[in-house]
Protein backbone atom coordinates (compact mmCIF):
# COMPACT_ATOMS: atom_id res chain seq x y z
CA UNK A 1 0.00 0.00 0.00
CA UNK A 2 1.49 3.33 -0.99
CA UNK A 3 2.13 6.01 1.62
CA UNK A 4 -0.59 8.39 0.39
CA UNK A 5 -3.31 5.71 0.59
CA UNK A 6 -2.12 4.62 4.06
CA UNK A 7 -2.29 8.25 5.27
CA UNK A 8 -5.84 8.66 3.88
CA UNK A 9 -7.04 5.55 5.71
CA UNK A 10 -5.47 6.77 8.97
CA UNK A 11 -7.23 10.14 8.66
CA UNK A 12 -10.59 8.46 7.92
CA UNK A 13 -10.20 6.11 10.90
CA UNK A 14 -9.36 8.98 13.24
CA UNK A 15 -12.34 10.96 11.99
CA UNK A 16 -14.70 8.03 12.55
CA UNK A 17 -13.37 7.49 16.08
CA UNK A 18 -13.77 11.16 16.86
CA UNK A 19 -17.36 11.10 15.60
CA UNK A 20 -18.16 8.01 17.65
CA UNK A 21 -16.62 9.57 20.74
CA UNK A 22 -18.71 12.68 20.14
CA UNK A 23 -21.90 10.65 19.85
CA UNK A 24 -21.05 8.80 23.04
CA UNK A 25 -20.38 12.06 24.90
CA UNK A 26 -23.60 13.61 23.64
CA UNK A 27 -25.57 10.54 24.67
CA UNK A 28 -24.07 10.68 28.15
CA UNK A 29 -24.82 14.40 28.34
CA UNK A 30 -28.42 13.88 27.21
CA UNK A 31 -28.88 11.12 29.74
CA UNK A 32 -27.67 13.39 32.57
CA UNK A 33 -29.94 16.29 31.66
CA UNK A 34 -33.19 16.50 33.65
CA UNK A 35 -36.37 15.64 31.78
CA UNK A 36 -39.11 18.25 31.99
CA UNK A 37 -42.70 17.01 32.11
CA UNK A 38 -45.63 19.27 31.24
CA UNK A 39 -49.01 18.28 32.67
CA UNK A 40 -52.15 20.05 31.47
CA UNK A 41 -55.00 19.62 33.95
CA UNK A 42 -58.67 20.43 33.38
CA UNK A 43 -61.69 20.41 35.65
CA UNK A 44 -65.27 20.87 34.48
CA UNK A 45 -67.13 23.77 36.09
CA UNK A 46 -70.74 22.67 36.41
CA UNK A 47 -72.16 26.17 36.25
CA UNK A 48 -72.73 28.70 33.51
CA UNK A 49 -70.17 31.50 33.11
CA UNK A 50 -72.65 33.97 34.64
CA UNK A 51 -73.37 31.78 37.66
CA UNK A 52 -69.66 31.15 38.12
CA UNK A 53 -68.87 34.86 37.97
CA UNK A 54 -71.53 36.01 40.45
CA UNK A 55 -70.26 36.33 44.00
CA UNK A 56 -72.08 34.68 46.89
CA UNK A 57 -70.99 35.14 50.53
CA UNK A 58 -70.29 32.03 52.55
CA UNK A 59 -72.45 30.89 55.44
CA UNK A 60 -69.76 31.19 58.13
CA UNK A 61 -69.82 33.78 60.89
CA UNK A 62 -66.25 34.99 60.38
CA UNK A 63 -66.40 36.08 56.74
CA UNK A 64 -69.85 35.24 55.38
CA UNK A 65 -71.98 37.21 57.84
CA UNK A 66 -70.03 40.51 57.44
CA UNK A 67 -70.19 40.10 53.67
CA UNK A 68 -73.96 39.56 53.70
CA UNK A 69 -74.38 42.56 55.98
CA UNK A 70 -72.34 44.69 53.60
CA UNK A 71 -74.24 43.51 50.51
CA UNK A 72 -77.59 44.19 52.17
CA UNK A 73 -76.40 47.71 52.94
CA UNK A 74 -74.98 48.64 49.52
CA UNK A 75 -77.56 47.12 47.16
CA UNK A 76 -78.84 48.82 45.18
CA UNK A 77 -77.27 52.21 45.96
CA UNK A 78 -76.18 52.33 49.60
CA UNK A 79 -72.85 52.59 51.41
CA UNK A 80 -71.21 50.44 54.09
CA UNK A 81 -68.10 51.40 56.07
CA UNK A 82 -65.77 49.15 58.04
CA UNK A 83 -62.57 50.00 59.90
CA UNK A 84 -59.28 48.22 59.37
CA UNK A 85 -60.59 45.67 56.86
CA UNK A 86 -62.61 45.47 53.66
CA UNK A 87 -65.87 43.57 54.17
CA UNK A 88 -66.19 42.42 50.55
CA UNK A 89 -63.81 41.33 47.80
CA UNK A 90 -63.10 44.18 45.43
CA UNK A 91 -64.55 44.02 41.90
CA UNK A 92 -66.89 41.12 42.70
CA UNK A 93 -69.95 40.74 40.48
CA UNK A 94 -73.31 40.63 42.27
CA UNK A 95 -76.93 40.71 41.12
CA UNK A 96 -79.93 42.38 42.69
CA UNK A 97 -83.45 42.44 41.26
CA UNK A 98 -82.26 41.81 37.69
CA UNK A 99 -79.46 44.38 37.70
CA UNK A 100 -75.80 43.40 37.76
CA UNK A 101 -73.29 45.31 39.86
CA UNK A 102 -69.59 45.29 40.70
CA UNK A 103 -68.42 45.89 44.27
CA UNK A 104 -65.99 48.75 44.89
CA UNK A 105 -64.13 50.18 47.87
CA UNK A 106 -62.79 53.64 48.58
CA UNK A 107 -60.81 54.89 51.57
CA UNK A 108 -62.91 57.52 53.35
CA UNK A 109 -60.66 58.45 56.28
CA UNK A 110 -59.31 57.13 59.58
CA UNK A 111 -60.72 56.74 63.04
CA UNK A 112 -59.10 55.88 66.35
CA UNK A 113 -60.65 52.69 67.74
CA UNK A 114 -59.68 50.55 70.72
CA UNK A 115 -58.85 47.06 69.45
CA UNK A 116 -57.84 43.81 71.17
CA UNK A 117 -54.37 42.62 70.11
CA UNK A 118 -53.26 39.00 70.51
CA UNK A 119 -49.65 37.89 70.89
CA UNK A 120 -48.31 34.35 71.24
CA UNK A 121 -45.11 33.36 73.03
CA UNK A 122 -43.73 29.87 72.26
CA UNK A 123 -43.68 27.49 75.22
CA UNK A 124 -41.01 24.72 75.31
CA UNK A 125 -42.49 21.24 75.22
CA UNK A 126 -41.18 20.34 78.68
CA UNK A 127 -42.86 23.45 80.14
CA UNK A 128 -46.35 22.92 78.72
CA UNK A 129 -48.75 22.90 81.69
CA UNK A 130 -51.20 20.09 82.30
CA UNK A 131 -54.15 22.47 81.93
CA UNK A 132 -53.09 23.67 78.48
CA UNK A 133 -55.99 24.21 76.12
CA UNK A 134 -56.21 22.29 72.87
CA UNK A 135 -56.56 24.23 69.65
CA UNK A 136 -59.69 22.23 68.81
CA UNK A 137 -61.40 23.52 71.95
CA UNK A 138 -61.35 27.10 70.64
CA UNK A 139 -64.00 28.46 68.30
CA UNK A 140 -63.02 29.02 64.69
CA UNK A 141 -62.15 32.76 64.91
CA UNK A 142 -59.86 32.14 67.90
CA UNK A 143 -58.25 29.00 66.45
CA UNK A 144 -57.57 30.82 63.18
CA UNK A 145 -55.70 33.59 65.01
CA UNK A 146 -53.55 31.05 66.87
CA UNK A 147 -52.69 29.29 63.59
CA UNK A 148 -51.72 32.59 61.98
CA UNK A 149 -49.48 33.51 64.92
CA UNK A 150 -47.96 30.00 64.84
CA UNK A 151 -47.13 30.36 61.14
CA UNK A 152 -45.62 33.77 61.81
CA UNK A 153 -43.46 32.34 64.62
CA UNK A 154 -42.30 29.27 62.69
CA UNK A 155 -41.38 31.29 59.61
CA UNK A 156 -39.32 33.77 61.59
CA UNK A 157 -41.77 36.56 60.85
CA UNK A 158 -41.86 36.02 57.09
CA UNK A 159 -45.56 35.15 56.78
CA UNK A 160 -48.89 36.80 57.56
CA UNK A 161 -47.29 40.23 57.61
CA UNK A 162 -50.39 41.85 56.14
CA UNK A 163 -52.56 40.38 58.90
CA UNK A 164 -50.36 41.45 61.81
CA UNK A 165 -49.35 44.64 63.52
CA UNK A 166 -45.78 43.88 64.46
CA UNK A 167 -46.03 40.50 66.17
CA UNK A 168 -49.68 40.91 67.18
CA UNK A 169 -52.93 39.96 65.47
CA UNK A 170 -55.56 42.72 65.64
CA UNK A 171 -59.13 41.52 66.25
CA UNK A 172 -61.41 43.52 63.96
CA UNK A 173 -64.18 41.39 62.46
CA UNK A 174 -67.44 40.96 64.39
CA UNK A 175 -66.91 37.23 64.98
CA UNK A 176 -63.39 37.93 66.26
CA UNK A 177 -64.71 40.56 68.65
CA UNK A 178 -67.18 37.97 70.02
CA UNK A 179 -64.51 35.28 70.46
CA UNK A 180 -62.79 33.94 73.59
CA UNK A 181 -59.74 35.99 72.64
CA UNK A 182 -61.56 39.33 72.74
CA UNK A 183 -63.35 38.44 76.00
CA UNK A 184 -60.04 37.74 77.72
CA UNK A 185 -61.08 34.18 78.67
CA UNK A 186 -57.83 32.74 77.31
CA UNK A 187 -55.51 35.61 78.20
CA UNK A 188 -52.43 34.09 79.79
CA UNK A 189 -53.44 30.53 78.94
CA UNK A 190 -51.30 28.07 77.00
CA UNK A 191 -52.74 26.55 73.84
CA UNK A 192 -51.36 23.35 72.27
CA UNK A 193 -51.68 22.99 68.52
CA UNK A 194 -51.79 19.19 68.74
CA UNK A 195 -52.34 16.70 71.57
CA UNK A 196 -48.80 15.39 71.72
CA UNK A 197 -46.82 17.74 69.48
CA UNK A 198 -44.12 20.20 70.49
CA UNK A 199 -45.96 23.39 69.55
CA UNK A 200 -47.65 25.39 72.25
CA UNK A 201 -48.10 29.12 72.85
CA UNK A 202 -48.99 31.32 75.79
CA UNK A 203 -51.49 33.91 74.59
CA UNK A 204 -51.47 37.52 75.71
CA UNK A 205 -54.37 39.87 74.93
CA UNK A 206 -53.98 43.62 75.28
CA UNK A 207 -56.04 46.58 74.13
CA UNK A 208 -54.68 49.53 72.21
CA UNK A 209 -56.11 52.59 70.49
CA UNK A 210 -55.31 52.28 66.79
CA UNK A 211 -55.81 54.65 63.87
CA UNK A 212 -57.95 52.42 61.67
CA UNK A 213 -58.45 53.05 57.94
CA UNK A 214 -62.09 53.52 56.97
CA UNK A 215 -63.11 51.47 53.92
CA UNK A 216 -66.44 52.37 52.35
CA UNK A 217 -68.01 49.81 50.03
CA UNK A 218 -70.57 50.54 47.34
CA UNK A 219 -72.01 48.82 44.26
CA UNK A 220 -71.37 50.11 40.75
CA UNK A 221 -74.33 49.34 38.45
CA UNK A 222 -73.19 47.66 35.22
CA UNK A 223 -76.28 46.56 33.28
CA UNK A 224 -79.78 45.18 33.61
CA UNK A 225 -79.30 43.00 30.51
CA UNK A 226 -78.28 39.39 31.11
CA UNK A 227 -76.89 39.18 27.58
CA UNK A 228 -74.72 42.22 28.09
CA UNK A 229 -73.56 40.96 31.47
CA UNK A 230 -72.56 37.69 29.84
CA UNK A 231 -70.39 39.69 27.43
CA UNK A 232 -68.81 41.46 30.42
CA UNK A 233 -68.05 38.11 32.05
CA UNK A 234 -66.43 36.71 28.91
CA UNK A 235 -64.35 39.86 28.48
CA UNK A 236 -63.14 39.98 32.08
CA UNK A 237 -63.20 36.47 33.58
CA UNK A 238 -62.87 33.88 30.79
CA UNK A 239 -59.19 33.50 29.88
CA UNK A 240 -59.59 31.47 26.69
CA UNK A 241 -62.43 30.77 24.28
CA UNK A 242 -61.82 27.97 21.77
CA UNK A 243 -63.76 25.97 19.19
CA UNK A 244 -62.66 22.62 17.75
CA UNK A 245 -62.04 24.30 14.40
CA UNK A 246 -59.41 26.53 16.07
CA UNK A 247 -57.14 23.54 16.67
CA UNK A 248 -55.36 20.98 14.52
CA UNK A 249 -56.44 17.37 14.85
CA UNK A 250 -53.46 16.56 17.10
CA UNK A 251 -54.05 19.52 19.42
CA UNK A 252 -57.77 18.76 19.51
CA UNK A 253 -57.06 15.13 20.50
CA UNK A 254 -54.74 16.28 23.31
CA UNK A 255 -57.38 18.66 24.67
CA UNK A 256 -60.07 15.97 24.44
CA UNK A 257 -57.89 13.61 26.49
CA UNK A 258 -57.21 16.33 29.07
CA UNK A 259 -60.95 16.97 29.41
CA UNK A 260 -61.91 13.29 29.47
CA UNK A 261 -59.21 12.06 31.85
CA UNK A 262 -58.50 15.27 33.77
CA UNK A 263 -54.89 15.50 32.63
CA UNK A 264 -52.67 15.21 29.59
CA UNK A 265 -48.89 15.16 29.90
CA UNK A 266 -45.80 15.02 27.75
CA UNK A 267 -42.08 15.04 28.45
CA UNK A 268 -39.95 17.47 26.46
CA UNK A 269 -39.41 17.77 23.60
CA UNK A 270 -43.12 18.42 23.16
CA UNK A 271 -45.07 17.22 20.17
CA UNK A 272 -46.25 19.81 17.68
CA UNK A 273 -49.87 19.24 18.68
CA UNK A 274 -49.28 19.74 22.40
CA UNK A 275 -47.11 22.78 21.81
CA UNK A 276 -49.89 24.25 19.66
CA UNK A 277 -52.47 23.51 22.37
CA UNK A 278 -50.43 25.24 25.09
CA UNK A 279 -50.06 28.28 22.85
CA UNK A 280 -53.81 28.31 22.14
CA UNK A 281 -54.46 28.19 25.89
CA UNK A 282 -52.03 31.09 26.39
CA UNK A 283 -49.76 28.92 28.50
CA UNK A 284 -46.02 29.38 28.41
CA UNK A 285 -43.56 26.89 29.86
CA UNK A 286 -44.14 27.75 33.52
CA UNK A 287 -46.60 26.33 36.03
CA UNK A 288 -49.90 28.21 35.91
CA UNK A 289 -53.23 27.56 37.57
CA UNK A 290 -56.76 28.91 37.92
CA UNK A 291 -57.44 29.72 34.26
CA UNK A 292 -60.92 29.45 32.72
CA UNK A 293 -61.68 27.94 29.28
CA UNK A 294 -64.93 28.08 27.30
CA UNK A 295 -64.96 25.15 24.89
CA UNK A 296 -67.89 23.51 23.11
CA UNK A 297 -70.39 25.40 25.27
CA UNK A 298 -68.82 24.18 28.50
CA UNK A 299 -66.76 25.96 31.13
CA UNK A 300 -63.50 24.42 32.36
CA UNK A 301 -60.86 25.38 34.87
CA UNK A 302 -57.37 24.57 33.62
CA UNK A 303 -53.73 24.87 34.53
CA UNK A 304 -50.24 23.66 33.66
CA UNK A 305 -47.82 21.93 36.00
CA UNK A 306 -44.15 21.85 34.99
CA UNK A 307 -41.95 19.26 36.67
CA UNK A 308 -38.18 19.33 36.18
CA UNK A 309 -37.02 15.85 37.16
CA UNK A 310 -33.70 15.92 38.98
Amino acid sequence: MDASRRHALQVAGATALTALAGCSANSALDASEPETTYTLSTDSVDRSPIEHALYEPGDDALFGEPERTALDAILPDGRHTTYGYQPLPDDAYVEDDGTYYQTKHVVTGRERIERPLVRADPVPEQEIPADALSLDSLNRPSARVVKILHGHSQSGGRTAGDLLRGDAYVLRRPAELDSELASGDVDGRVVRLTEDGPWAYRLHVTRESLAETAYTAFALALTDSRTRFRDIVFASRIDTTLAPADLSAAARDDLTQAITEGTYRETAALSDGFGELLTALDLGRESTNGRLLWYQNRLYRYGLYVDDAK
